[in-house]
């Protein structure tokens, strides 16, 4: 019942607070779809996309795009077209952040289901790519599976470096679809210089 109550006072909102919580929304989660936010607020998509217009916020693309103008450093260990998924926020030696949209290819056709090679390589290629080396490879990893990511999900993977022993980092990494734990991993990776 609280649930329901919830959604519905939400859909009662006047426009100016439900405009005033539409930003609020995207300040804590700036790659949710208009679809997203129609359900959130139980309008039309329509309603969020005049309600973004006013407010002069971008669609989806836009946001992400600049919010990794905003803070990417350049990617040394591997090749960016090496990376799966796009990433939006990268600090060596800190943290990044990936997107991954899942399609057709990503998918066995019978269940819509992604395969989970798809889900590690995100997440191995973002550990990798955290890391500022000129070669940085994966040791080990220790990896759980936590729920099925499916057709059309954006799986956002987000790589903490934990710690650092010479050439060797811990980093963390945790995949999540709308806030919610799909995938987890703790990868040890080393960083060399590039072998001449």
């Amino acid at each position: 019942m609280n649930l329901a109550g919830g959604v519905s006072s939400i859909a009662r909102l006047p426009k100016k607070d439900r405009q005033t919580r539409l930003v609020q929304s995207l300040q804590e989660n700036p790659f949710a779809t208009d679809e997203d936010l129609a359900e959130l607020f139980q309008v039309s998509i329509q309603t969020i996309r005049l309600d973004r217009l006013e407010l002069g916020i971008p669609e989806l693309r836009e946001r992400i795009k600049s919010v990794a103008e905003k803070s990417l450093d350049p990617v040394k260990s591997l090749g960016i077209d090496e990376v799966i998924g796009e990433i939006i926020d990268l600090q060596l030696d800190s943290q990044a952040i990936s997107v991954l949209e899942i399609k057709e290819e990503h998918v066995f056709s019978r269940t819509q289901i992604a395969r989970g090679h798809y889900i590690f390589a995100q997440a191995n290629s973002l550990a990798v790519a955290v890391i500022n080396a000129d070669v940085a490879l994966t040791a080990t990893a220790r990896i759980r599976f936590v729920r099925p990511a499916r057709l059309g999900e954006k799986l956002v993977a987000k790589a903490l470096v934990r710690s650092r022993n010479g050439d060797e980092c811990k980093v963390r990494v945790e995949t999540k679809v709308q806030g919610e734990l799909v995938f987890t991993a703790t990868f040890r990776v080393v960083g060399m210089s590039a072998v001449t």
